[in-house]
């Protein structure tokens, strides 16, 4: 069993080394950042950043439609959270299920919105940030790291006797759980993104006027799916390590 998580974890690493087309690289040292996923990641945060800000500077009792555009967002968020996390700890975990939400969607829309392929750079080509395999592990791991936060926070060492029920038996399968969820998690968003993003390409090539905007509507669809499976998935995942090992 540890041979085979080991084999699966360098399976992992090789895999994110896989590229998909031309990329644009940034050189630091001995270290080689993805530049594309920088730019367009940065750019998203600001635009995050810059409509929480202006949404949010002048709050009214009665809202209007940009604050009420929010508050419907947050208010969608808060549900995700409490239903998946539970009603007395969800506002603790609710920025970080929001952020995971807002950033995978704001990506996402970003590769199926914006025509990158007409800014011309030196070499590479701009995409979303979550279709490239790199992106989508780095949010999963974070998921990882946030739930076993959870429960080690709540439950202390104890957390840890989830492994062995309801029988001691099922510790293999138990320890490979946890590697398999940032898998799933990281596997779905990225494929789901540059499954899109290629088909998007194929037809805008073939057929460059119509058909490519029906598939572009759906992709903005399946975008969104992505980002709100994302977001609950990582909820359900800490209102699981919360759960105190005696409540299963």
């Amino acid at each position: 069993m540890f041979q085979y998580n080991i084999d699966k974890l360098l399976y992992f690493f090789i895999l994110s080394s896989v590229e998909v087309g031309e990329h644009l690289y940034w050189t630091i040292g001995n270290y080689n950042l993805h530049g594309q996923v920088f730019i367009v990641s940065w750019i998203v945060i600001f635009v995050l950043i810059s409509l929480s800000f202006i949404s949010t500077r002048d709050l009214r009792k009665i809202p209007g439609k940009l604050q009420n555009f929010v508050e419907f967002i947050l208010e969608f968020l808060q549900d995700i959270a409490k239903n998946q996390i539970g009603e007395h700890e969800y506002r603790f975990w609710l920025p970080y299920i929001s952020t995971i939400f807002l950033f995978i969607l704001g990506s996402n829309w970003a590769g199926a919105l914006i025509p990158w392929k007409l800014i011309n750079l030196p070499e590479g080509e701009l995409a979303a940030p979550t279709n490239d395999i790199n992106t989508t592990v780095a949010l999963s791991l974070l998921t990882s790291l946030a739930y076993f936060y959870a429960g080690l926070s709540k439950n202390g060492l104890s957390y840890f006797l989830r492994y062995v029920e309801p029988t001691p038996v099922l510790l293999p399968i138990n320890i490979l759980e946890d590697f398999t969820k940032p898998l799933s998690l990281s596997f779905r968003l990225f494929g789901n993104i540059l499954a899109d993003e290629l088909v998007v390409s194929v037809f805008t090539l073939l057929v460059p006027i119509l058909i490519p905007l029906p598939v572009m509507i759906l992709g903005l669809f399946a975008s969104s799916i992505q980002a709100l499976i994302f977001s609950t998935l990582s909820a359900a995942y800490i209102g699981e390590a919360l759960e105190g090992h005696g409540d299963h």
